[in-house]
């Protein structure tokens, strides 16, 4: 089996929830991780949005975890990484943590990526996704992607 990430929240392509928005409650939504590598030391987490790139001039980072347990199944909504062992890095709102989806223009599409990696990650918690994506190379095991847009 290979790894999946999923939402209770929304459907692979769907429509992310308006609570999940950053001008809204701004908690991520819940996500089911399954068919993690055996040999996994960690998972990373990154959601993005590339259809920032109009508009912003570049893609827009909007949550960065890492040294996820590879025995996570469930991330619930508003979830504390740190409580589970996990860091959470800085995203392009120029804060820790998660940034809700926030098209400034029209409907955006949201990746949600998740690697299983054969290592732990060491890095700061100034870190963010160019960082977690440049240490990871090398050590991914799988990954999986899951897609939701968002419009304003």
């Amino acid at each position: 089996m290979s790894l999946q990430l999923a939402s209770s929240a929304f459907e692979d392509g769907g429509s992310i929830p308006e609570e999940y928005g950053y001008d809204a409650e701004n908690v991520n939504p819940p996500l089911s991780v399954s068919g993690v590598p055996e040999d996994a030391a960690s998972l990373a987490l990154v959601v993005d949005d590339p259809d920032a790139m109009e508009p912003a001039g570049k893609v827009w980072d909007h949550w960065t975890v890492w040294n996820i347990p590879p025995e996570v199944e469930q991330i619930p909504s508003g979830w504390n990484p740190e409580a589970e062992g996990a860091s959470e890095g800085t995203n392009d709102f120029d804060e820790r943590g998660y940034g809700g989806p926030a098209p400034p223009d029209r409907e955006h599409t949201y990746q949600f990526k998740l690697y299983a990696l054969d290592t732990r990650l060491d890095l700061g918690a100034s870190s963010g996704r160019e960082e977690v994506e440049a240490e990871i190379e090398g050590h991914e095991l799988d990954d999986a992607v899951l897609e939701g847009t968002y419009a304003p």
